[in-house]
């Protein structure tokens, strides 16, 4: 195993040590991992930059990363599964996801118990830093990657920093802005400042051509009046950057780390901790499971295309892994001064394979899969992929179950569909948002972004839990998971965005997308040396974009592809994964990232008709609140039935939808 030692640096009972069910008290652990990998061993070999890397006198490269565990004190009441989290931009999320705990916008050093969830039924936990951004020292778990000498980055490359404001503003930070504050990442200066082949483009939308901005009205400086960092840490624009439009930087940075050394952090951290006497979990694991939400996932997903599930013993290191809201992206995690949050921006991580099995790309002749690597290496874990409707509007979730080679266009046609291999399964989470969806409707967000509706209200983590559930009892006891569900053309459950607006189109209030402002996918030249990790930015796109299909909706606007909470099966409103950008925040016709709309019901009969609402009233469809919530509960308990909801969420099911409910019909309901 990689991993040299674990320095302790904090060692206390969880939660003033609360007991937990039958589970009992918990211990937390936070740590700093010190790794030493050896970069000419074959397990290392994925990883872009590591042979060049600064070594110690022993050959082998050093760096280190922050760790928490969280376990039960008594080995003997775990339940034999380690759930192995990669921190999302260094906040750890797992009791957001699975216990039902509250989101905080500012990140804390508090890991919230929730309603106790993971800790009742005994899993282990642990997070291990990977992301060498993240600012240090910190809340949030990071990693101080080794660097690259200025003499071993030949051919050398660039950074492609991508800017779409929601207001206008004189200078921005050197760092990911797509998810606002939320990221708050450590800027990356520029090696020279007056590097007279920087350049600063900007469009109105995507798909436009870009124009050069003269070097003379950009600078690597501070902006008047702007909260950005001085000096070539951020960088700002004569007249300031206007809100809604793009704009595209390169420029390369000062530093070169390793940044797939995170991935390397990963995998080493996963086997020590199960196997090392020494390890927090020791005497507690049988089973390690890795999860990922959004940027983690789509890391998670770069873990499995690049083959890494067995270290250097050559031992297996996940069972199984749970991809949340990756869609079919990857990211920035292994490439030359890589920026580990970017998600929009085309590069390295927008690139074919999509899909799971071997494909052929039509447009490149590039024939690949993603788990090809594992496959031959015979460490294919069990996966479970959970998305949201907003991966599918965004253009890249429908190619993961999608047959390129066919030629059929989005979501019709006959022989478009691809099942996943037998160790997969996929799950859409229908009419659901990129996060769970929370009250009191609001139309302005934790990023800073301002949406045309009000944003999608569905909480969708019941069905995550069970998700996680099926996972573990696949891996521990071989039963397997309920089938997979998302949208299907030979079950014209999938369609393709345009059919889906025009069906919306009829709804009264709803802000809809222009369908020519869509994001997408599309084949891409990154120059000679993508493949080495070393891209030449920005990226060329090859003809038209992959096709794009989502789930097909019912006569109320809900979806259909997928496994649909009693929120949308029992619906008092339309929910999408979509939402415009505010007229306020420019960009007009364009979606939000990751964020869905929530549409009402008219209350009344009366309400429906002024309104010309072809979709029936609350009042038309539920004779009173107990009735509607009698329906939720029947729904619920279907859902557990199949297996895709656990028996004790029935109630939880009931009370979130009795929530928007009141949030619809009003208080006087």
């Amino acid at each position: 195993m990689a991993l040299g030692r674990l320095e302790i640096v904090r060692r206390e009972p969880y939660a003033g040590g609360r007991a937990f069910g039958d589970a009992g008290a918990y211990e937390r652990i936070d740590a700093v991992a010190h790794y030493e990998v050896d970069p000419g061993h074959p397990a290392n070999a994925p990883i872009v930059d590591l042979g060049r890397a600064e070594r110690d006198d022993d050959g082998r490269v050093r760096f280190r990363g922050d760790a928490t565990f969280l376990v039960p004190v008594d080995p003997g009441r775990a339940n034999r599964a380690l759930l192995f989290e990669a921190p999302n931009r260094g906040n750890r999320l797992a009791m957001r996801s699975f216990n039902m705990a509250p989101f905080d916008l500012m990140p804390t050093d508090e890991i919230p118990a929730g309603d106790g969830f993971l800790f009742e039924r005994g899993w282990c936990i642990a997070w291990c830093g990977w992301q060498w951004d993240v600012p240090y020292p910190s809340v949030r778990l990071g990693l101080r990657a080794p660097a690259v000498p200025p003499a071993n980055r030949k051919p050398d490359g660039r950074m492609q920093l991508r800017i779409q404001p929601d207001r206008a503003a004189d200078a921005f930070a050197l760092t990911d802005h797509h998810v606002g504050s939320v990221g708050n990442h450590a800027p990356i200066p520029p090696l020279d400042p007056e590097d007279p082949a920087a350049e600063l483009w900007v469009r109105e939308h995507l798909s436009d051509t870009p124009v050069r901005i003269p070097r003379d009205r950009w600078a690597f400086a501070r902006g008047e009046g702007d909260a950005a960092l001085p000096g070539p840490g951020s960088v700002s624009l004569a007249g300031g950057f206007e809100a809604g439009r793009i704009y595209d930087l390169l420029y390369t940075p000062a530093e070169c780390p390793v940044v797939g050394a995170g991935l390397l952090a990963m995998r080493d951290l996963a086997a020590w901790t199960r196997r090392s006497a020494d390890s927090p979990a020791a005497g507690r694991v049988d089973h390690v499971i890795a999860k990922g939400v959004s940027q983690c996932g789509r890391l998670l997903r770069t873990f499995l295309h690049a083959g890494l599930n067995r270290d250097e013993a050559g031992e297996r290191v996940f069972d199984g892994v749970h991809v949340h809201v990756a869609g079919g992206r990857r990211g920035e995690f292994n490439h030359r001064y890589g920026q580990p949050s970017v998600q929009p921006t085309p590069s390295l991580g927008h690139r074919f394979p999509f899909a799971d099995e071997p494909q052929t790309d039509p447009r490149t002749g590039r024939r690949e899969g993603l788990l090809d690597r594992l496959r031959a290496a015979g460490c294919v874990p069990k996966i479970v992929y959970t998305d949201t409707s907003a991966e599918y509007w965004r253009g890249d979730a429908g190619l993961t179950h999608r047959d390129l080679e066919s030629g059929a266009h989005a979501g019709t046609g006959p022989g478009t569909d691809v099942e996943p291999p037998a160790e997969v399964r996929r799950y859409l989470f229908a009419g659901t948002q990129h996060g769970p969806g929370v009250l009191p409707f609001t139309d302005r967000s934790m990023f800073g972004s301002r949406g045309a509706n009000r944003f999608n209200a569905v909480d969708y983590r019941p069905l995550l839990r069970a998700a996680l559930e099926n996972l573990r009892a696949w891996i521990a006891d071989g039963v397997e998971p309920p089938a997979s569900v998302f949208p299907r053309a030979r079950e014209a459950t999938a369609a393709s965005r345009e059919e889906v607006l025009g069906a919306l189109a009829a709804i009264p209030g709803f802000a809809l997308a222009r369908s020519d402002r869509l994001p997408s996918l599309a084949p891409m030249d990154l120059g000679e040396h993508a493949d080495r990790g070393v891209p030449a930015l920005p990226a060329r796109f090859l003809g038209e974009p992959y096709p794009s299909s989502v789930s097909a909706v019912d006569a109320d606007g809900n979806e259909t592809g997928g496994v649909r909470m009693p929120d949308v099966s029992v619906p008092v409103a339309t929910h999408a994964g979509f939402n415009p950008r505010h007229p306020e925040s420019g960009g007009g016709g364009q979606i939000l990232e990751y964020l869905g709309s929530t549409v009402p019901l008219a209350r009344t009969a009366a309400e429906r008709a002024a309104d010309d609402d072809p979709r029936p009233s609350l009042a038309e469809r539920y004779a009173s609140r107990d009735a509607y919530l009698a329906e939720v509960r029947a729904a619920a308990e279907r859902l557990v039935e199949g297996r895709r909801l656990l028996a004790v969420d029935v109630e939880l099911c009931v009370s979130l939808a009795g929530e928007r409910c009141d949030a619809v019909a009003g208080p006087d309901a």
